[in-house]
């Protein structure tokens, strides 16, 4: 089971739901951003996000070690990458979407 802390940190870092998400993950916008270990090959942050899908269906009693760490890994991603907000109008940006793929939409109130 996760701890509290990491629980808390991923809920508050992960603002789209796992419906949301999914919907997203679809879009050729989600495949075309993220790191790809080969071309053609999926980019790590797409493969996060449908392990993010996993771990939102789950209750947190039924959490694992793997998924404990992968939250850790989501939160310590979009906190580095909030950091690097652009300047101007992110709606349409590469950094958007990247953070999207891993369950954080930054224009989301």
């Amino acid at each position: 089971m996760a701890d509290t802390d990491t629980y808390a940190e991923f809920k508050d870092a992960v603002n789209m739901t796992a419906t949301e998400l999914e919907k997203w993950l679809k879009t050729d916008e989600s495949k075309d951003v993220g790191q790809k270990s080969s071309s053609g090959a999926e980019s790590v942050g797409h493969d996060s996000g449908r392990k993010i899908i996993k771990i939102l269906g789950k209750k947190k009693a039924d959490l694992t070690d793997d998924d404990e760490a992968h939250m850790r890994k989501v939160v310590g991603y979009v906190h580095r990458h909030l950091a690097q907000h652009p300047k101007g109008d992110v709606e349409d940006t590469k950094w958007r979407y990247s953070l999207m793929n891993w369950g954080h939409d930054p224009l989301k109130k």
